[in-house]
């Protein structure tokens, strides 16, 4: 019995997307403690990709350059969501993924086709050898990663609650500044070709701006006990 959840629960796979700011990453790590799920930060993977092109010399505004270096670093994500870990070439890399200079050039890099199918592939494997079941959150893990999976939740709040959060996080940050970098962010993910951010048909959406984390996380534990008896 670990983490409160019965040895003999199905495994269950969720599938939470939505846009920066909404409360995905605390709420999925969370929701899979709880439920001794495993769990993997997808938009993490896309941040490692960038960090080693960054670092490598790689000119993240050329398509082709990136789809031609996209195979060569190898990531390594734990699924623990007490302790997830994200690991480039044995470097951990949890630190510099988050700096200002990856997050400018994420969008861009994860629009490559070439770079999208190398971290889709290394997501599905992932959650297919989740023995007890996992959440995964992205921006396209419902329409394109995991189509088939059990439940898929999108996550929604208005730019001004996001801005304000993600403020919080980067401490002292212009909360107006903040909101302008999300809405264009939002458009990047949105107008890709490869893999839009995008709410499934099947998603069950809950907007989180006027909910306090605790009562978000209660929200999708309680979705995802719900589809798991039903299995």
């Amino acid at each position: 019995m670990e983490n409160g959840a019965a040895p003999t629960a199905p495994a269950v796979i969720v599938a939470i997307d939505g846009p920066s700011g909404t409360g995905k990453s605390s709420t999925s790590k969370a929701v899979a403690a709880r439920l001794g799920l495993s769990y993997l930060d997808t938009g993490a993977q896309y941040r490692a990709i960038t960090w080693w092109m960054v670092t490598n010399g790689i000119d993240t505004a050329d398509p082709h350059a990136v789809a031609a270096a996209a195979g060569k670093p190898e990531i390594v994500s734990g699924t623990d969501p007490e302790a997830p870990t994200i690991v480039v070439d044995g470097v951990d890399v949890a630190g510099p993924i988050r700096t200002q200079e990856v997050t400018s050039r994420v969008s861009a890099v994860s629009a490559v086709p070439e770079v999208r199918t190398r971290i889709t592939e290394l997501q599905r494997t992932i959650a297919a050898s989740a023995e007890r079941g996992i959440v995964v959150e992205g921006r396209d893990i419902g329409t394109t990663v995991l189509p088939d999976a059990d439940l898929k939740i999108f996550l929604t709040a208005s730019p001004e609650a996001r801005a304000a959060r993600r403020s919080g996080e980067l401490k002292d940050a212009d909360v107006q500044a903040t909101r302008e970098a999300l809405i264009k962010r939002d458009a990047a993910d949105s107008s890709r070709k490869t893999s839009p951010l995008a709410k499934a048909d099947d998603a069950v959406e809950v907007d989180t701006t006027d909910l306090t984390l605790p009562q978000v996380i209660e929200c999708v534990v309680t979705l995802v006990e719900e589809k798991r008896a039903g299995k």
